[in-house]
């Protein structure tokens, strides 16, 4: 089993309109609401790629019921209202416009507590762990690192992919892999990573002090994964236009999936299904589901380039 762990879930809002423009009133083609949040579109994904999943981390009781009817969960109910991300895709070119709601605050006060104890109390029946997403009023920033390091100390390989000073915290967990976007990159080093080489130099600090390994996505610019042992960009062979809200979600799954099945993964291979994986699911108006037809056919020509760490910590 891999293990999800959403602390801040939101129902999926997709309206489908001919095009978006500011100021306008628009006729809706289409409405679609689904349970969401990153580490649920995790778990939707692996279950796709033939993963078994259980999703885990705070809802409603109405939240949760829904959630059962689709994935095996095990929600701590302590949050008074689940709030909603609204998504506006049109079907002229694919373009998404998105609005994310703020989340509610706890209240239960020992929620966190209980969320602990039920995630350390599955870690044996599992391979993986993935904790995404924001976090809701009273939950600590360093509530990502906690359970990243119980996890790790269970023997169970685990992903952060969070942001802030959370992701500041979960940094310092020996063993952990991290999956920030450029933007969450540059803020957590406070250095540039525009090109691939870039991204190895801001990367290497971080590796040495313990991170098993940084996958920075990139949007069409694909990823690179960074290792003590190497790092490696990746690029789609083709351009993807559509949603891409759950691409990186997509590309979690993939990274988690490996990880749970091999100890000392083949990063190379790591990074290119990754890829493809989050190309297969920018073409989907939703998030948290992936085009299999389309990753199976793109994960071939994806483009793996090793990029060398020479002396002093200089990419090139």
């Amino acid at each position: 089993m891999i293990l999800t762990v959403t602390m801040n879930p939101a129902y999926d809002m997709t309206y489908r309109v001919e095009r978006f423009e500011r100021g306008r009133e628009h006729r809706v083609l289409s409405v679609e609401q689904r349970i969401g949040g990153k580490g649920i579109n995790v778990s939707r994904v692996l279950n796709q790629l033939g993963k078994y999943s259980r999703a885990t981390g705070f809802a409603d009781h109405m939240f949760s019921a829904t959630a059962e009817l689709e994935l095996p969960v095990d929600f701590v109910h302590a949050l008074p209202w689940i709030r909603r991300t609204v998504v506006i895709s049109e079907s002229g070119d694919g373009t998404a416009t998105s609005l994310w709601e703020p989340g509610a605050r706890l209240n239960e006060p020992y929620a966190v507590d209980q969320l602990k104890v039920r995630v350390s109390g599955m870690l044996n029946d599992s391979g993986g762990m993935v904790v995404s997403g924001s976090l809701p009023g009273g939950v600590a920033d360093g509530v990502p690192a906690e359970l990243a390091r119980t996890a790790l100390a269970a023997g169970v390989p685990t992903i952060c992919d969070v942001d802030g000073r959370a992701l500041e915290l979960a940094a310092e967990v020996p063993g952990v892999v991290l999956m920030p976007n450029r933007d969450e990159l540059e803020r957590l080093t406070g250095a540039s990573a525009g090109t691939a080489q870039e991204v190895v130099a801001a990367v290497r600090p971080l590796i040495e002090r313990g991170v098993r390994a940084v996958v920075a996505t990139r949007g069409a610019q694909g990823m690179v994964a960074v290792t003590a042992s190497g790092a490696w960009s990746a690029v789609s062979p083709e351009p993807m236009a559509g949603n891409p809200t759950g691409a990186g979600d997509a590309a979690a799954a993939a990274v988690i999936a490996a990880l749970a099945a091999a100890p000392e993964p083949d990063w190379a291979a790591l990074v290119a299904d990754a890829v493809a994986t989050s190309a297969a699911a920018v073409v989907i108006p939703v998030a948290g589901e992936i085009d299999r037809a389309l990753r199976e056919r793109l994960a071939p020509d994806v483009v793996v380039t090793e990029v060398e760490v020479v002396s002093g910590g200089t990419a090139s």
